[in-house]
């Protein structure tokens, strides 16, 4: 495990060729996730161990990446915290009793104790166990500020007001709430790290609404808590998606992986962040909606970009979309090997 490529890049080591993985690999894309998913809800499917390792070995075995990351989705940590979480069909996410003032501080709870969210841990077991010994398994988590944002939103938001308002008016409650999130977020990563995973993502999905100075003054302090906190487990990828011009703080706050989303050339990335990072991506997404030529030459022209540097784990810039044509996807993880 400790020389498999994924990890060894990592660490910015001389590997072959870059490692290859994809966010949201497992997804509704893939027969084999649909035909589990037909049986069960999303939240269930979640929730349950042996079907969640299932849809990722089977997803591991049909694209021949170089990791495995649990399958699972950001929110149910919310859900021990006190708030009512849906995944309505059509409709995604939707928190019934969103945190929105002072008031609501009295119900949204730090956990002390993770154990609420034992089926997670137990999908890192059920994934470890049936994957090749040298394969890693990627756990993960929300960043504070995604897993906020959701929280007072009470689902996904174009502009995020509900969650700014509290921000800029009210930052006594706003961190009180970030410190409530980020110990519990860190916790849950370390058991993670306890049920045998080899590296976790933080995503920070929705922090690209903010400008660097806000995100400097109510998310960098909380997201640096989390980072920190797990560092020494292993690999840590930080990805803040949807602002290039965070990307210089947000590798302040931590990370001995970056993700760079596809609104910056990689190279670009790679300076802004540092050459003592090693960076994660970044394909867009809608590539793998083309041609197979075009995914051959798009794929081609990142790895150009990473001119070779050790340090570069291939990804997408984003997670992979509905409806992407497995044929695409194969052939993006196909010119990866090949470039080797």
């Amino acid at each position: 495990m400790h020389d498999s490529l994924f990890l060894r890049a990592c660490r910015r080591e001389a590997v072959p060729r870059p490692p290859v993985w994809l966010m949201r690999q497992a997804g509704r894309y893939l027969p084999e996730y649909q035909a589990v998913r037909s049986r069960v809800t999303f939240l269930e499917l979640c929730k349950s161990p042996a079907l969640s390792a299932e849809v990722m070995l089977a997803t591991v075995d049909r694209l021949g990446v170089d990791a495995a990351i649990i399958f699972s989705d950001l929110l149910p940590i919310l859900e021990p915290m006190g708030l009512t979480l849906e995944f309505a069909e059509g409709e995604g996410p939707v928190i019934h009793n969103p945190v929105r003032t002072a008031d609501d501080l009295s119900r949204f709870h730090e956990l002390e104790d993770v154990s609420s969210l034992n089926f997670v841990y137990e999908t890192v077991r059920a994934t470890r166990a049936g994957l090749a010994a040298d394969l890693p398994v990627i756990g993960f988590a929300g960043a504070p500020f995604t897993l906020l944002g959701y929280a007072i939103e009470g689902g996904t938001s174009r502009s995020w007001l509900h969650t700014k308002r509290l921000m800029l008016t009210d930052p006594g409650t706003w961190h009180e709430l970030m410190g409530r999130l980020a110990r519990t977020i860190s916790r849950y990563l370390l058991a993670q790290f306890d049920a045998g995973a080899d590296a976790v993502q933080v995503f920070d999905s929705w922090v690209g609404c903010l400008g660097p100075e806000h995100y400097r003054e109510f998310v960098l302090p909380h997201s640096r808590a989390v980072l920190e906190a797990v560092a020494n487990r292993g690999p840590v990828i930080h990805f803040a998606a949807g602002n290039p011009a965070l990307l210089p703080v947000a590798a302040e706050a931590g990370g001995s992986v970056i993700g760079v989303d596809w609104r910056i050339n990689l190279d670009e990335a790679w300076q802004l962040v540092g050459y003592d990072r090693a960076v994660q991506g970044n394909l867009d997404p809608a590539v793998l909606h083309t041609t197979p030529d075009v995914v051959r030459e798009r794929t081609r022209e990142v790895l150009a970009r990473a001119a070779g540097r050790p340090g570069h784990i291939m990804n997408l810039g984003h997670g992979i979309l509905p409806q992407t044509p497995v044929e695409n996807v194969l052939e993006l993880i196909a010119t990866v090997k090949a470039v080797g």
